[in-house]
C-alpha cells in the first residue's frame, strides 16, 4: 500500500513561485503518482510552528526568500556548502526525523553556466550584492582563477562583498554601481539585482560580449539579456538556474537520479509563456 509523500516550498510572498510547476513535472516523469507538491506562504515568524507541525509524510521542503537563513537554527544539520552563506534553500526530512539542509543554489549556479560551456573564466563581474551575490560569489570561486569585481551601490554593501569574498576565498575588488558599464569587459558578468534595475545598461552593451548569467526568470528576456543576446553573447538565465537547482532538490527529496531536467524545464517555460 502506497503512502502519500509530501514537500513543498515556502516563503513570503510565495505565489509567484514556479517550484510547484518544476517539482510536479518530475514527479510525473519518475512515477510518482504518490508524491504532492505545494506551495505555503510562510514568513519568519510562522516558520518555526510550520516545522513543528510537519509529519511522517514529509520528504522535504525548498525555501525561498525570507527564510534562507531563518530556517538554519532549526535544523540538525546543513551542510557544508550551505555553511559557506549561510543559507538553505532546501529541506531533507529523513526517516528518522532529522532535518538536514543544503544549499542548491550554488551547483545549480554552476550546473547552469556548464550547460553553456562555462567552466574555468579568468575574472568576472557582479552586479548587486544581495542574497543571491553571496551565492554567485560561492561559485565564482570554483570557477573563477582571478579576481571578480562586484558593482554596488554602497559602502557598505561594498565591505559586505569584501567580507563575502574573504571567506569564500575569491579575491573580490569592489566599484560604485555607477561604473556598471565596465562589468562587461569581464568574460563572465552575473547580474544579481531585482527586475529593470539593470534597464538602462543595456546600451552599454559590447560589440562582442562574453557571457551573461541574469538570474532573473520574469520578465524575461530582461533589456540586458535581450541586448547581449542580439550582440552575439551567451545568455544564462535565470529559469536555467531555478531548473537546475530543482534538479538537485527533487533527487535528495526522492532519492531517484537523474531528475528529468528537459521535462522540468519544458513545464517552466510552458508556465510562464501562459502568465
Amino acid at each position: 500500500m502506497s503512502t502519500t509523500r509530501r514537500a513543498a516550498v515556502l516563503g513570503s510572498p510565495i505565489a509567484h513561485s514556479l517550484s510547484p510547476v518544476l517539482h510536479r513535472a518530475a514527479y510525473r516523469e519518475l512515477g510518482l503518482g504518490d508524491w504532492t507538491y505545494g506551495r505555503h506562504e510562510v514568513d519568519e515568524a510562522a516558520l518555526p510552528a510550520f516545522m513543528e507541525r510537519l509529519d511522517a509524510t514529509w520528504a522535504g521542503l525548498s525555501l525561498t526568500m525570507p527564510l534562507k537563513r531563518a530556517v538554519i537554527p532549526l535544523l540538525d544539520e546543513i551542510t557544508p556548502t550551505a555553511a559557506s552563506v549561510e543559507a538553505v534553500n532546501t529541506v531533507v526530512l529523513t526517516g528518522d526525523g532529522r532535518r538536514l539542509g543544503d544549499n542548491t543554489d550554488i551547483p545549480g549556479m554552476l550546473a547552469a553556466l556548464r550547460e553553456r560551456g562555462v567552466e574555468r573564466v579568468e575574472r568576472a563581474s557582479v552586479l548587486g550584492a544581495g542574497a543571491t551575490a553571496s551565492s554567485a560569489l560561492a561559485a565564482l570561486a570554483r570557477i573563477c582563477t582571478g579576481e571578480v569585481t562586484a558593482y554596488v551601490r554602497s559602502d557598505a554593501r561594498a565591505a559586505q562583498m569584501r567580507g563575502w569574498g574573504e571567506r569564500l576565498g575569491v579575491p573580490v575588488r569592489t566599484a560604485p554601481w555607477e561604473d556598471a558599464a565596465a562589468a562587461f569587459e569581464a568574460p563572465l558578468t552575473v547580474a544579481t539585482t531585482p527586475a529593470g534595475t539593470t534597464d538602462a545598461l543595456a546600451a552599454a552593451v559590447p560589440a562582442r560580449p562574453g557571457t551573461l548569467f541574469d538570474v532573473l526568470y520574469e520578465p524575461w528576456p530582461t533589456a540586458l539579456a535581450a541586448a547581449w543576446a542580439d550582440r552575439g553573447g551567451a545568455v544564462v538565465g535565470g529559469l536555467d538556474l531555478l531548473v537546475h537547482q530543482a534538479v538537485l532538490q527533487v533527487e535528495q527529496m526522492t532519492g531517484r537520479s537523474p531528475a528529468p531536467l528537459v521535462a522540468m524545464r519544458r513545464a517552466g517555460e510552458a508556465a510562464l509563456a501562459a502568465r
